[in-house]
């Protein structure tokens, strides 16, 4: 086995990879699930969102 050999086998496994990630993606069995992940951050939340860096006053 050289390298050429070796570069050819991870290019075909890198496009095979893809493919099925792409067909995954694009399967009807998981629409449901995408769909409801793309509408997350349209949602309004019933709790407030945390602050970040709060004091320590803000605390007590």
């Amino acid at each position: 086995m050289d390298a050429e050999w070796l570069h050819s086998l991870y290019t075909v496994l890198a496009f095979v990879t893809f493919v099925v990630i792409g067909l995954w993606a694009w399967s009807a069995r998981n629409r449901a699930g995408f769909e409801e992940a793309a509408r997350l951050p349209l949602l309004d939340d019933d709790m407030p969102a945390k602050r970040v860096g709060a004091s320590r006053e803000d605390k007590a």
